[in-house]
């Protein structure tokens, strides 16, 4: 029973998912009208987009790295999907193009990351302005609106209880991340590198070849996010996604991931999701402005970064004690161990 509870304590998404009821039994105190079955999924129900951001750049921050440009290549795919929206194309086609050029934009960021060494914010910053261009290109700089056919229907549809189609095929697309990330050799890997790239590469694991896969994973979801923000909004302006990226990166802060990479897991990113895109709804039941929005959101992220950063210190400081005790432990013939080896009488 005590490992079991170890085991719950060290599971750092419990907090988040903690932390998200205490929002709703807050919320719902001071105005009981959010006590709802409505109201209540429909902070899930709208998390879609940021859901799939939040486990896409998951994959990056896991081997201690970053993606800023994620925000610019979903208002791209977006973009894309409306133009192709309005003129009766394929969901499909629009699908696969999201893809191509989420790879495209995560085998730039891994090459100039990964093999020209350059900083990941400092690239992925550069990345962010290219695309921000081809979106106002993309775009003819107006709002692509007035989707042809049933483009906007889907991401309303129901599937069981009140969720969304969207909804549950993200939820099956986490899952499917979890268990990639936790259940096979290879999804361990985005784990080992960000814990210890040198480490890893002692055992054979290829660092390039992990961080150039987390880019593209991370381009994939923000592509695929696109398309369902298109669908979902009806309408994209030529600043869609813009600041997406943070709080991408505070789902995952928020959901247990560590931003100096090696720790953390899916659920807890999905959770954060479903925090941050709850923050404005949440506002609305308890009287205050959407302006608090932001300043909420960075109150949350600032104090769960410190959480994160004295947790990890304190971890160090333990681990350094254990190691130091160990050394100095009596030895099984009374003596005491020496650092080299040696014993005393």
């Amino acid at each position: 029973m005590t490992g079991v509870w170890s085991g719950i304590r060290q599971a750092r998404w419990i907090s988040s998912l903690l932390f998200l009821f205490a929002l709703i039994l807050i919320t719902g105190s001071v105005n009981h009208a959010f006590f709802s079955y409505d109201n209540i999924l429909n902070c899930f129900n709208a998390a879609v987009v940021f859901t799939l951001l939040a486990v896409g750049i998951a994959f990056v921050i896991m081997t201690g790295e970053i993606d800023v440009s994620i925000g610019a290549t979903m208002g791209l795919t977006a973009a894309i999907a409306g133009k192709i929206a309005q003129q009766h194309g394929s969901f499909a086609v629009m699908l696969l193009i999201a893809v191509a050029i989420g790879i495209v934009a995560g085998l730039i960021n891994g090459l100039g990351v990964s093999f020209l060494g350059i900083p990941s914010l400092i690239f992925t910053l550069g990345t962010n302005g290219v695309i921000r261009g081809i979106v106002y290109i993309a775009s003819g700089g107006k709002t692509i609106e007035n989707y042809a056919g049933s483009f906007t229907n889907y991401g309303n549809k129901t599937a069981v209880f009140g969720i969304t189609w969207y909804y549950l095929i993200v939820l099956v697309v986490v899952a499917l991340a979890h268990l990639l990330t936790t259940g096979t050799s290879r999804g361990k890997y985005f784990i080992a590198v960000g814990d210890n790239a040198a480490g890893a590469t002692l055992v054979g694991i290829s660092v390039f070849q992990t961080k150039m896969t987390a880019y593209m994973l991370s381009g994939v979801f923000a592509g695929i996010a696109g398309v369902a923000f298109a669908s979902k909004y009806g309408q994209v302006n030529i600043v869609a996604g813009a600041g997406y990226e943070m709080s991408a990166i505070a789902a995952c802060v928020l959901g247990g991931i560590s931003l100096s990479g090696g720790l953390g897991n899916m659920i807890g990113a999905a959770i954060g999701a479903v925090i941050m895109s709850s923050v404005s709804r949440m506002l609305v039941f308890i009287n205050l402005p959407s302006n608090f929005n932001d300043t909420i959101t960075g109150i949350m992220l600032i104090t769960i970064v410190v959480t994160d950063a004295l947790m990890q210190r304190r971890a160090v400081e333990n681990a350094r004690r254990k190691r130091l005790l160990q050394r100095v432990a009596p030895g099984q013939d009374g003596g005491m161990q020496q650092e080299d080896g040696g014993e005393t009488a």
